[in-house]
């Protein structure tokens, strides 16, 4: 009999139990099973059953295994009760029992970290749009509740409901296989599970849109997924780099944001806010990286070693913009994109001055892909502001805010366009309102 634990919220305890457990009880019976969508309505059956049972009999001392041992009671009813049974139990495997719980849950064990590695790739496959990907993610591997992946991205619930609907009935429609790729389609297909990680991590650091600057349970949610997969591929170089990256970029969440919510750009924060623990993880993860790529950077690996620069730098004064230069310089090869020349352009500005900088962001004015990015006209703004141009200055920075979806950037920089705005001051001079609307955008 299976010993039970009594708990004074439990509803509390399943919602723990189910972010823990929900991803190893997906995968489980998606192998078995050999379909995602219904490996995952098996779960939610066996949650329910939870839900209905827990708060009167107690939360079960293994409650993974009770959840697996329900969940495959339903399978095999589901099984009995349509002509799939047949083939079913012909893919599953004759010798596999499954009336003898103990086996059926021990042979689960035996393949947990593969069956988790397989989801995550089925999870990510590029077949699916990147949003579903993302929603599909954070549903199967992170255990989220469809209403929680609603809040986090603004969304409405049975929009994301929707979502996880067709993703799953596309995957079923391609017959996307259950498996770990292997070869150049590995490669490939791991390009787009840390895509999905970063994706989901950026969305919590920098929100497009909505009020808050910061969404720190998807910062929270992206680090898990990060380190989860980092335990399942230890040999994979730029799995390490991307942990590297969202490691050091989360170590500045508490300086990043103002006692009102407001935006606090990168060299205005209290570094003494910067949590010393994460930049200790994100550089050790860094130092793999680099071990298993015999020193060579991948993308992710790239920007953890920018990011690298300004975490060892105890005040703004001694990063060095040199190197985080010659760094982006490197990643442009590795990915040409005009964001990564934008960046490239803020670190030429901070290293050799404002003139180095608008020299390549001019360039890029005419790019298609930054047509409606936010960030370069704010970019230019600074340049333009550091230089004394105020007037064009402003112009780009209510440009910039006109663009972006976010209200709390959009309010910073209007701020920033105001500071430029001409007119006498009772406590400080033109210079001293360049200065002000000078400051570096970088956050």
């Amino acid at each position: 009999m299976v010993g039970v634990t009594a708990t004074a919220d439990p509803r509390s305890a399943i919602d723990a139990v189910w972010r823990i457990e929900s991803p190893r009880l997906i995968a489980g019976l998606a192998r078995m099973t050999r379909d995602i969508g219904l490996a995952e309505e098996l779960a939610q059956d066996a949650l329910v059953a939870a839900l209905e049972q827990w708060p009167e009999s107690g939360v079960p001392r293994n409650p993974g295994a009770w959840l697996m041992t329900t969940a495959k009671r339903r399978a095999v009813d589901t099984f009995r009760r349509n002509e799939r049974y047949v083939r079913k139990l012909g893919e599953i495997g004759r010798e596999q029992e499954f009336e003898e719980e103990p086996d059926f849950i021990a042979g689960l064990d035996d393949h947990i970290e593969d069956d988790l590695l397989r989801l995550v790739f089925t999870a990510c496959h590029p077949v699916l749009s990147t949003e579903a990907r993302v929603a599909l993610t954070l549903k199967m591997i992170g255990g989220l509740q469809t209403h929680e992946i609603a809040r986090a991205f603004l969304a409405k619930e049975t929009a994301i409901a929707q979502r996880i609907v067709r993703a799953k009935k596309t995957l079923g429609d391609a017959k996307v296989p259950f498996e770990v790729p292997e070869g150049e389609d590995r490669v490939a297909r791991l390009s787009s599970v840390l895509e999905v990680i970063y994706l989901i991590f950026n969305e919590g650091y920098s929100a497009t849109a909505g009020e808050d600057w910061m969404r720190p349970g998807l910062c929270d949610e992206a680090l898990r997924l990060g380190r989860i997969l980092a335990g399942l591929m230890p040999k994979e170089p730029e799995v390490h780099g991307l942990v590297s990256l969202m490691e050091i970029q989360a170590s500045r969440s508490a300086a990043r944001v103002g006692p009102n919510g407001e935006p606090v750009l990168l060299m205005d924060q209290d570094r003494a806010k910067w949590n010393r623990i994460l930049i200790g993880r994100g550089l050790a993860a860094l130092e793999l990286a680099e071990a298993l790529a015999d020193g060579a950077f991948g993308i992710y690996a790239a920007q953890a070693a920018i990011a690298a620069c300004h975490a060892r730098a105890r005040v703004g004064e001694e990063t060095d913009w040199g190197r985080i230069a010659v760094l982006y310089e490197g990643l442009g090869k590795l990915n040409p994109s005009p964001v990564i020349e934008l960046n490239r352009a803020v670190a030429l500005s901070m290293a050799f001055g404002p003139e180095a900088g608008l020299e390549v962001v001019d360039k890029l004015t005419s790019e298609p892909a930054l047509k409606s990015y936010h960030l370069l006209p704010s970019v230019r703004g600074d340049f333009l502001a550091k230089l004394g141009r105020l007037d064009e200055a402003r112009v780009e920075f209510e440009r910039a805010a006109e663009m972006t979806g976010n209200d709390r950037e959009r309010t910073l920089l209007l701020n920033r366009a105001a500071d430029c705005t001409p007119g006498p001051s009772p406590d400080s001079g033109p210079a001293d309102r360049a200065g002000r609307a000078g400051r570096t955008g970088r956050k």
